[in-house]
């Protein structure tokens, strides 16, 4: 019964967790616009894609403003 409530637990603090990481990383990026936007994840060509190679990508790469 205490494994079960630890994961009722646990599983939502991570995700909460995590959300909040991201939002710091966002206001930390915009705070900072000489480092460039905050990365998301699958925002670009890479492992979670499912493309073989980045020049057969079908995703178009997020165009950076330009300062």
């Amino acid at each position: 019964m205490m494994q079960y409530l630890v994961a009722i637990i646990a599983f939502p603090a991570l995700i909460i967790g995590w959300v909040l990481v991201q939002q710091a990383a966002r206001r930390f990026a915009k705070a900072h616009p000489e480092f460039g936007a905050a990365r998301e994840e699958g925002g670009g060509c890479g492992s979670s894609c499912g493309c073989i190679s980045k020049k057969k990508c079908r995703k178009k790469p997020a165009r950076r403003a330009k300062a």
